[in-house]
């Protein structure tokens, strides 16, 4: 079990909900998002933890969009964390965006893609703050011992895995469930990502998705006992400006939570464990 704030995960305790959109992309919508899912996680008593990216480094095309600036997406960031009372997770990709979103962010996440960047890692670990490593679409669930190791080399253990779907041929990817239990063997909260594990990367030049099946994974992986559940979430997927083929519309988050959180109660209630 570790401690973000007020919020903790892992063990035998309820499910944490990681959500929020994709990326930063205006004031008014991160703010909006980020007040509707409080007001629903308030009202099933869910712990909620808002996620959105700064900045996306990682795009198909040069052509798509980045962010609206690393400082003012960083600044609104922050302006959630304490209007909202929350804490607040976003991505890092090099040692030196860890130094600047450190000053804000109480979650660091690892993408996929960098899984295996030992600096990287190091310098997550030496922040201070939590950090969740998403396992790479490349990687067996084992291998995440080495991720692990490198961030626990700091002497920080404040550390969960997100499983985020496996390459699967090309242009697409598949979860196999039984990552959630192997990871969850190594001793720390195990995410479930039902969001990204939807997309088919590099889909006719851009990352397509399959949203029908968001809500079939998260229900599937709360059967089996997940300590957080990761959506991206936007109040108007086709009109988000990242991930639009594979957020899930805020109007049907509640329902969701609803469904996911009786599977993870009567889980709990028979299991301590894997």
């Amino acid at each position: 079990m570790i401690e973000i704030g007020s919020v903790k995960i892992g063990g035998s305790l309820p499910f944490v909900l990681i959500a929020g959109p994709c990326v930063i992309e205006n004031e008014e919508m991160t703010f909006f998002t980020a007040e509707q899912i409080k007001i629903i996680t308030s009202k099933l008593g869910i712990p909620f933890i808002f996620k959105s990216s700064y900045k996306k480094a990682n795009r198909t095309s040069i052509k798509s969009f980045k962010g609206i600036g690393d400082s003012e997406a960083l600044k609104i960031l922050g302006k959630v964390k304490e209007k909202y009372k929350i804490p607040v997770l976003t991505d890092v990709h090099s040692p030196e965006e860890v130094l600047t979103a450190s000053e804000v962010s109480d979650v660091l996440q690892i993408p996929a893609f960098l899984c295996r960047q030992t600096e990287l890692l190091v310098a997550a670990g030496k922040s201070g703050k939590a950090v969740n490593i998403k396992k790479g679409q490349f990687l067996a669930p084992g291998d995440m011992k080495h991720a692990i190791e490198k961030v626990e080399s700091t002497g920080k253990k404040k550390i969960m895995l997100t499983e985020r779907g496996t390459t699967f041929g090309y242009n697409n990817l598949i979860v196999d469930m039984r990552s959630l239990v192997i990871m969850k063997e190594f001793g720390y909260p195990v995410v479930m990502d039902a969001t990204h594990s939807v997309q088919q990367p590099g889909n006719q030049g851009k990352t397509g998705g399959q949203p029908a099946f968001i809500k079939p994974l998260a229900k599937a992986a709360a059967a089996i006992g997940i300590d957080a559940l990761f959506l991206e979430v936007h109040p108007n997927p086709p009109k988000a400006l990242s991930d639009s083929d594979s957020q899930l519309p805020l109007s049907e988050l509640e329902k969701l939570l609803i469904e996911v959180k009786e599977i993870d109660t009567l889980v709990k209630k028979h299991i301590s464990q894997f």
